[in-house]
């Protein structure tokens, strides 16, 4: 291929056709021969006349120059110039492609086909046959690669896709022994990057077959890898491993339920030098028990997921009393509080000690039992040592006598604090160490330990406390016994001693105590589990694939991921069990050292570019251009002087106050032509997405529920887009705001004074007070300094009588993905009836609320609530959007007698 100064022509010879440009040259400017000359009186009478539409003689010399061009266009581009092109391939052998399609390769995977595609233009170019082999093979049984033309190896690459299971390049290396061919090779590998053990074997290998070129991601943008979590008190604790450990970074975990609901959204930050970071997830044990599946946000692969089972949310519990009051006595009995704190969130049993522990358990509550003897004391300490939590109130049972089944030393009677003969106090609850699995919880001031059993001091007593009194005596205690949890309570789980089982304390606490357990699978000693969905290359769950075979329950928790055994969901007899590829992932190594004599190339790298599209566009444009032109020449192509300047005025007129006055145009027809929802664009593209997702769920509800139809939400600009064409506005306030300028300060007290309404939403469910008083969260603090500027009429909260209570729905909370924050409105004297509220703030996160995703599906829980507080949410905007439309119709006294009847309804 002839070269030029970077340039090269794939197909030169084609450029033999550029000896017919004069050729072309001549044809162009031939002309018809001139007619005879004939006399004939009659012809007279036409002399003198004119005729506006004239053909010329002969073609122009520039538009003959023009055609030329295209001609000269067309067959330079035939001939495919390449700039910059790609080295030619090495030896006469065949082009051996080697590609790493296991799960790291799905990261970047359009870099790996963007790389294939140009590699077999240079193949077919050369007329080169190609051999494809890739590495993740399995077993290694697989047959050599076939040899195939360079077109018919582009269909096989094209089609591949990563597998959910990771490379074996000892296996394809010795496929690779067995090639037999002619001359020497050419070898491309594309690798994934990531060091399995043998890719230094591997590359010295292909050496052998010759020239060696590696391509692989550039540094610094390896794929990540998620770990399962660890179940901790309160919170799920995944790992993310990394192969390189040079930057610093921040990456993303989220927690989706079954169906797909964004549940948690965690960060988790990677320090320079680091390559491990663990991230907590929290959330209530409602919406922990749901999540299905943790992923890292932007990473597509299969180790990125971790799917969850019933091993981290399932979690039988079993309470057994010393008495048998409970029908009879029900608010005296053990077990009462007990049973209503933990049937919100767990499967709660009640029977005798060896009718529970034959089905699966993860927690056992003793309540006063002062001894467990016999066959039940051995099995009750066997399911303890494997992995069960037994939790013991204290009672007047237990405090006259006890087993050494207690995770410290007591002393016989118990403690009684206050009482007829009795100098002391009932005593209150000290605050929670941070090492205690109680710790973020706070006492409440109201609770009172009237009595207690006490512990003998020793030198481990205080890492053995959890929980103590004011005084420092120990409330709870624990000991760990093998892989379970041996807890007391060193009160009753009653009102008998204490009023802790009143509180919403003593819930928060079993909560926790509960979290400690390793939950329950079923039976899987025997049996097979059969998969049901398995997880693909990307991380997408899809149907198991046909090689795909049945799991010994035996033998779960020791298979390892492959081609018959892709990581997903498997079930039998009604217990389904998570199978992840993060479990024998371990640490990521990335090669960092080649063989001598292997070139390195980086995905993505400028190569060659292929000028023929660019020349044919060239060439199209300027034939358009010729056919405008002979049109004209023609007298066919009628334009008026006054449409040509208009049309050069568009065309060439200043840009930037063209672009100005359309988009102004164009912003004011669509924000008036529908009704439609606006959202204040902050700095925070994501608070910015989920703006426009919660106010177009709230507009998907308001097209359902009422009569207003309102188009898609539009995002504003508070400096630069006019805000006069919205009733109601939803401001999200961030921390890192800039501030307004004067001419944007302006804009909004006008759009306030002229009937505008502002939604401001601090989302740290914080209440903003006047300005007088200021907020307490950071949004609040930013709200404030944002509208410094403003004159802020008093402020205060809804009142019961507001329109904003009954402008569609009758409430009086007005919750958001939080609750409890409160919600302030102007303060107009003379009642609400004499104006409406143009500000409205709040702090409960509505728009989190709202959002849903493109199928319609919430995209946030919302917290503690859950669907019941998101119907409120709705509602609340609702409300909100009716009371901008129609102001204080609804405060009108016509209306009293229908509410009143309805509500005595």
């Amino acid at each position: 291929m002839p070269e030029i100064a970077g340039l090269v022509f794939a197909s030169p010879w084609v450029l033999a056709a550029l000896v017919l440009l004069p050729l072309i040259w001549w044809l162009l400017k031939v002309t018809p021969p001139a007619p005879k000359r004939m006399l004939f009186p009659a012809v007279r009478l036409l002399f003198g006349l004119r005729h506006d539409e004239e053909t010329p003689a002969k073609t122009p010399p520039w538009l003959i120059v023009l055609r030329l061009v295209v001609a000269a266009l067309v067959i330079v581009a035939l001939a495919q110039p390449l700039l910059n092109p790609r080295a030619p391939l090495a030896g006469a052998g065949p082009l051996i492609l080697v590609i790493d399609d296991g799960w790291a390769a799905a990261h970047r995977w359009e870099r790996r086909q963007a790389a294939l595609a140009a590699i077999f233009d240079t193949a077919e170019r050369e007329d080169r046959a190609v051999i494809v082999v890739t590495t993740a093979t399995g077993d290694g049984a697989e047959a050599p690669g076939n040899v195939m033309r360079a077109a018919e190896a582009r269909a096989l690459a094209q089609a591949l896709q990563p597998k959910p299971w990771g490379v074996d390049r000892a296996a394809t290396g010795r496929i690779l022994d067995r090639f037999d061919f002619d001359g020497t090779a050419e070898v491309v590998w594309l690798s994934d990057g990531i060091d399995d053990g043998a890719a230094d074997a591997f590359a010295k290998s292909l050496l052998r077959l010759g020239r060696v070129r590696v391509m692989t991601d550039p540094d610094l943008d390896y794929v990540r890898a998620l770990l399962p979590p660890r179940a901790e008190p309160g919170a799920l604790s995944p790992r993310i491993v990394r192969p390189v450990s040079a930057a610093s970074e921040t990456l993303w975990l989220r927690a989706s339920a079954e169906t797909g609901e964004v549940l948690a959204r965690v960060p988790v930050v990677f320090a320079a030098g680091e390559s491990v970071a663990e991230a907590d997830i929290s959330a209530p044990a409602e919406l922990r028990n749901r999540i299905v599946r943790i992923e890292i946000e932007g990473e597509r692969s299969a180790a990125a997921v971790v799917l969850l089972d019933e091993r981290w949310r399932r979690r039988p519990i079993g309470l057994v009393s010393s008495t048998s009051i409970e029908a009879d006595q029900p608010l005296l009995s053990e077990l009462y509080y007990l049973e209503r704190a933990l049937t919100p969130f767990s499967e709660v049993r009640k029977g005798e000690i060896h009718e529970l522990l034959q089905r699966p358990l993860a927690v056992l509550v003793l309540a006063d039992v002062a001894k467990v003897i016999g066959d039940d004391r051995a099995a009750l300490e066997s399911w303890i040592e494997a992995g069960g939590v037994l939790i013991r109130f204290a009672g007047q049972r237990l405090a006259e006598d006890v087993d050494a089944l207690v995770p410290v030393r007591l002393r016989g009677g118990g403690r009684v604090l206050g009482g007829a003969l009795s100098w002391s106090e009932p005593a209150t609850l000290a605050a929670f160490d941070a090492a205690s699995p109680f710790a973020g919880l706070t006492p409440p001031a109201d609770v009172r330990v009237r009595r207690q059993v006490l512990a003998e001091p020793s030198l481990d007593l205080a890492a053995k406390t959890w929980a103590t009194l004011a005084d420092g005596t120990p409330l709870v205690t624990a000991e760990r016994r093998g892989r379970g949890w041996l807890v007391l309570m060193h009160t009753t789980a009653n009102t008998a001693w204490s009023n802790l089982a009143l509180s919403g304390l003593f819930v928060e606490m079993l909560q926790r105590l509960v979290g400690l357990s390793q939950g329950v699978t079923g039976e899987l000693e025997e049996g097979a589990l059969t998969p049901i969905k398995t997880l693909d290359g990307f991380g997408r769950l899809v149907e198991p694939p046909p090689t795909t075979r049945a799991l010994a329950a035996a033998s779960f928790d020791e298979t390892s991921v492959g081609p018959e055994h892709p990581p997903g969901f498997y079930a039998a007899a009604g217990v389904r069990r998570a199978l992840n590829l993060g479990a024998g992932l371990g640490d990521l190594r990335a090669i960092e050292a080649w063989p001598e004599g292997v070139e390195r190339r980086v995905y993505g790298e400028a190569g060659e570019t292929d000028l023929k599209p660019w020349l044919l566009a060239a060439a199209i444009a300027l034939a358009l251009v010729d056919l405008v032109v002979g049109l004209a020449l023609r007298g066919l192509l009628h334009l008026r002087a006054g449409a040509t300047a208009v049309l050069a005025l568009l065309v060439l007129g200043p840009a930037p106050a063209r672009a100005q006055n359309l988009h102004g145009e164009a912003f004011a027809l669509a924000a008036t032509l529908e009704t439609r929802l606006a959202y204040v664009r902050t700095g925070d593209a994501e608070v910015n997405e989920i703006s426009r997702a919660g106010l177009e769920g709230l507009s998907v509800t308001l097209r359902a529920r009422t009569s207003i139809e309102p188009a898609k939400p539009m995002g504003l600009d508070i400096e630069a887009d006019e805000l006069i064409f919205f009733p109601l506005i939803y401001w999200p306030v961030t921390p890192e705001q800039p501030p307004l300028s004067d001419a944007a300060l302006a804009k909004l007290d006008r759009y306030l004074k002229t009937g505008g309404i502002v939604l401001f939403d601090t989302r740290d469910q914080n209440a903003i007070i006047t300005r007088q008083m200021g907020g307490v969260g950071p949004g609040a603090q930013r709200l404030r300094r944002l509208l410094e500027g403003l004159n802020i009429p008093p402020l205060h909260p809804v009142p019961p009588t507001h329109v904003l209570t009954r402008a569609f729905y009758l409430m009086q909370d007005f919750p958001g993905r939080w609750s409890g924050g409160q919600v302030w409105v102007e303060r107009h004297e003379g009642g609400v009836n004499d104006g409406v509220s143009s500000l409205i703030v709040g702090s409960n996160d509505w728009a989190a609320a709202w959002a849903i995703d493109d199928r319609r599906r919430p995209l946030f829980a919302a917290v503690p609530g859950g669907e019941r507080q998101r119907e409120q949410a709705y509602r609340f905007g609702v409300n909100l959007v009716m009371y901008a439309m129609t102001g204080n119709y609804k405060a009108d006294q016509v209306h009293l007698p229908a509410i009143l009847e309805r509500l005595g309804q």
